[in-house]
């Protein structure tokens, strides 16, 4: 066998993780709750990424092969990789800020486990001013690779708050004020008449089972997006996406023309 033409496999760093592509690496590098250990960049990626390499690490370039080698099989990494610790853990009360101006908003997912799906979320709950997005230890993807490139740097940007008992956290946002929305196929209103001026925390739960019964008990409402007949159901993170707009634009008071404060939405078909 000609061992110099065999492939390298994939072996996982003793401590940390990698985060790859370049929006993931451009966010954990401008977040300073992020302790990075190593940089690996084509030429061409050091570039693009700029600024937010000054201070942080000592940048190593290599091809994208080289790169690639670092990563499990199939990553896309666009010629960045980061190896880095995992965030500090938060607390809901640190993760939240204090009420300011329009109501929170929260994202509570309930036995979400695909960390596409999850990623996804993350990216729109940034793009939609979520406070935070609340998961259960036990049944959530952890901090990894595939998730922060499914969130496209969403994960350095919002709060990843995992919690033990999720009807348990219900309980407390009620206290607080929020009102808590299930999102649910048979709810009882639609999610443009169950949306409040306050706090608010949206509820989903898994493509599969759906919302489990306690945590639903807890909700203040159950409500849906309208869609046609011939479709059944929508993938959880595109009714997040749904849901989140719909929420995010009843406090939204449109700018004079010119003023130009809300940026324009860009949509990415390959990243």
């Amino acid at each position: 066998m000609n061992r110099k033409n065999t492939p390298r496999r994939h072996v996982p760093p003793a401590s940390g993780l990698w985060l790859y592509g370049l929006h993931a690496v451009r966010a954990a590098l401008a977040n300073p709750r992020r302790t990075v250990r190593r940089a690996v960049l084509t030429e061409r990626a050091a570039v693009e990424l700029g600024r937010p390499l000054a201070g942080r690490v000592k940048l190593e370039t290599a091809d994208n092969d080289a790169i690639g080698r670092l990563l499990p099989s199939g990553s896309v990494h666009q010629g960045a990789a980061l190896l880095c610790e995992p965030l500090p853990a938060r607390d809901i009360g640190e993760a939240m800020p204090a009420v300011g101006g329009a109501g929170r908003l929260v994202l509570v997912l309930d036995q979400i486990t695909d960390p596409h799906n999850v990623g996804a979320i993350l990216r729109s709950a940034a793009a939609f001013g979520a406070s935070a997005v609340i998961v259960q230890d036990r049944h959530a993807p952890p901090e990894s690779g595939v998730l922060a490139k499914a969130a496209s740097g969403a994960l350095d940007i919002v709060p990843y708050v995992s919690v033990v008992n999720i009807a348990r956290i219900l309980e407390q946002l009620g206290a607080e004020g929020f009102w808590r929305i299930a999102l649910a196929g048979d709810g009882e209103q639609t999610l443009k008449d169950a949306r409040t001026e306050g706090d608010m925390a949206l509820v989903l739960g898994s493509e599969g089972t759906g919302l489990r019964r306690l945590v639903r008990e807890r909700c203040d409402v159950a409500a849906f997006i309208p869609i046609e007949k011939g479709m059944e159901s929508l993938n959880v993170s595109n009714a997040a996406a749904i849901a989140l707009y719909e929420l995010h634009r009843g406090k939204f008071t449109p700018a004079p023309p010119g003023d130009g404060h809300k940026s324009t939405l860009r949509v990415s078909e390959r990243e």
